[in-house]
């Protein structure tokens, strides 16, 4: 399979995101402006569909017998947190939403970013424009880590 397909790919999957994309993309040898591109819309992909959709699905499912204790637990967790969130950062959500998603750690990344904004109600275009930046600002850092990785393995 073309490799470029299997960045675009590993991008649309939940938690790895680009945070994996990138880094096969640097070890594959690709050409990085590009591979940077396919695995920036295979990570935004997902996202309006996330955002129009996560809270319908998780209402919808709160009280049926097999999966309403888990949805009702993500509804109630998710809105008490962002109720919190919301407090402190005041004007600054958005900024935060950015922050979160574009820093590259476990739990983090646009499809966990683009679900809370779902849970909270947060405005569409606001949203994607913060996670939008969150995954530019995380493939660059993932993307300058790989380099630094690869070239300190080929040091030795």
């Amino acid at each position: 399979m073309n490799k470029y397909v299997i960045v675009f790919l590993i991008s649309m999957v939940p938690l790895i995101e680009l945070r994996v994309a990138i880094p096969y993309a640097v070890g594959c040898g690709l050409n990085m402006p590009l591979a940077y591109v396919i695995a920036i819309v295979g990570n935004m992909l997902p996202v309006p569909i996330i955002f129009f959709f996560a809270r319908k699905v998780l209402i919808w499912g709160k009280d049926k017998k097999v999966i309403g204790k888990f949805f009702t637990f993500c509804l109630t967790k998710g809105e008490h947190g962002g109720e919190k969130l919301k407090a402190k950062a005041g004007k600054g959500l958005y900024i935060a939403l950015f922050l979160f998603v574009g820093i590259p750690v476990p739990g983090t990344g646009a499809w966990t970013g683009t679900l809370a904004a779902s849970i909270l109600d947060l405005d569409f275009k606001k949203s994607v424009a913060a996670a939008m930046g969150g995954v530019i600002l995380a493939g660059v850092i993932m993307g300058l880590g790989s380099f630094i990785v690869k070239g300190a393995v080929g040091a030795f």
